[in-house]
């Protein structure tokens, strides 16, 4: 194993001071300091050959990139023992991603194409859809030429899903499965196939309800899960299923002003007491993914810990929040002016960012779902 090429950045900008939490209790005020960061804070260019349109012809196969304030270790995702330790805690979300896309025609005789943001009950979800003319209430949609379903009312925070009802026979997921389209991501160019459908799920994926994966997730395979836990690494578990609003822009300004989309989590109970268990004795959190960090956040409370159970989270995390539970990150490259690059800017500081981003372009790192990914320390106080 070659040994990892370590750059040393000495960054012009300042590290940036920690502003207010964006996690609203009732009554929250932002500081004056959060309203001047805008989304052009959080711009980039990336050259589009960047974008990975395919996996690495192994899971493990990437490169990984670890960033610790200024030091910056390119590295192979193989290399990631040697990045942890004993009693260090590695969670995952375990979600499963739905074959969520459709394309049908409205009863007018319009096409139509139908992206499920959550799978309500048996017989209702709901959904975006994509039509010439947006569908009015009660119009019947004739899905993969298999099924119905009638349009209710919108719902969303800026009305962008609609609400759907099974008008024949069987239930949504059962229908899904077996009609369904997996729903890669805008940014990639193919349509999903049968190799899509196996390395666009992490190998440990249990509950289905997501329409994005948890990408972090997908360098891991049995043989690394096994390398890890033999190394005396921890692993355990939390379920967030991730919504189509992962890929929402930021129409706003000033990011005080962007409200997230709203996304259901669960925390069991055997990973709140692995999670203290680690604190004791003296382990890392290390979270496999923003989402397993947001529902560990959502649910954390002061004293480092998260509470088990399950609930709804529209946690925005930007520079400045206070990170109760999580330690270390590993996550992929994240889109220009989306939340998830806020998220990790709060996580490891945004100066660090820029800094590692700019080195990952220069050094031909593959970006966003099926690329390369990073290990963030914490920069930073937390609670």
């Amino acid at each position: 194993m070659r040994a990892a090429r370590q750059l040393i950045i000495r960054l012009a900008i300042p590290y940036d001071p920690p502003l207010s939490p964006t996690r609203r209790p009732a009554g929250f005020r932002f500081a004056p300091a959060m309203t001047l960061l805008t989304v052009d804070d959080f711009d980039f260019s990336l050259p589009p050959e960047l974008i990975a349109q395919h996996p690495a012809p192994e899971r493990r196969g990437s490169r990984l990139l670890h960033v610790d304030g200024e030091r910056l270790d390119d590295r192979r995702f193989v290399d990631l023992p040697q990045l942890l330790r004993a009693g260090d805690l590695l969670v995952f979300n375990d979600t499963r991603v739905i074959k969520a896309r459709f394309h049908g025609i409205k009863d007018s005789g319009g096409k139509v194409e139908v992206m499920l943001e959550r799978i309500v009950d048996a017989r209702h979800a709901i959904g975006q859809i994509r039509a010439s003319k947006a569908p009015k209430p009660g119009c019947l949609l004739r899905l993969a030429d298999a099924f119905s379903v009638r349009v209710g009312g919108r719902s969303g925070g800026e009305g962008e899903f609609f609400a759907l009802e099974l008008c024949d026979d069987g239930d949504f997921w059962a229908l899904a499965e077996r009609h369904g389209k997996l729903p890669l991501p805008p940014y990639i160019a193919h349509p999903a196939d049968s190799a899509d459908e196996t390395r666009y799920q992490t190998v440990y994926a249990r509950a289905p309800g997501a329409v994005a994966a948890p990408t972090a997730g997908l360098h891991f395979d049995e043989a690394m899960l096994a390398t890890l836990a033999a190394q005396g690494v921890n692993t355990a578990f939390v379920t967030l299923h991730v919504g189509a609003g992962t890929y929402r822009p930021v129409r706003v300004e000033k990011i005080a002003d962007h409200r997230m989309h709203s996304e259901r989590y669960e925390i069991p109970a055997a990973t709140a007491a692995a999670i203290a268990a680690a604190r004791a004795s003296g382990g890392r959190v290390v979270a496999v993914g923003t989402t397993s960090l947001r529902a560990l956040e959502a649910a954390g409370g002061d004293d480092g810990l998260p509470r088990p159970g399950s609930g709804e989270t529209d946690i925005f995390i930007t520079p400045g929040y206070r990170f109760r539970v999580v330690d270390r990150l590993l996550t992929n490259f994240h889109l220009p002016k989306s939340t998830l690059l806020m998220l990790v800017s709060a996580f490891a500081g945004q100066a660090a960012i820029r800094a590692a981003y700019a080195h990952a372009i220069a050094e031909r790192y593959r970006f966003f779902s099926y690329g390369d990914a990073m290990l963030l320390e914490k920069c930073g106080p937390s609670l």
